[in-house]
């Protein structure tokens, strides 16, 4: 089944203009979600992921409600029907 990728709105033009995207595919991991996402939208993959091919540190990746930083990273399972979010890093002081 396919799963949902919600992109912010800062980065839709890179996605051109689209902030939800449904992948045809149905991924284990994110690390291959990502890599159907950067099939359709190459230019994605260099605002996610940095030239280590780890999430940047102002980005926030989840499955569903949980982040992926707490879990096992992009090896983090992707249940069907799930959605990923690609949310920036909020942070004050």
């Amino acid at each position: 089944m396919p799963i949902t990728v919600h992109i912010p709105a800062y980065l839709a033009s890179f996605a051109d203009g689209q902030r939800s995207l449904k992948l045809s595919s149905s991924p284990a991991t994110v690390s291959e979600a990502f890599d159907a996402l950067w099939e359709l939208h190459p230019a994605l993959r260099d605002r996610v992921l940095d030239e280590k091919g780890e999430v940047r540190q102002h980005i926030n990746v989840f499955v569903g409600e949980e982040s992926i930083r707490f879990g096992n990273g992009l090896a983090t399972a992707v249940p069907e029907k799930s959605e990923i979010l690609i949310v920036p890093a909020v942070s004050g002081g």
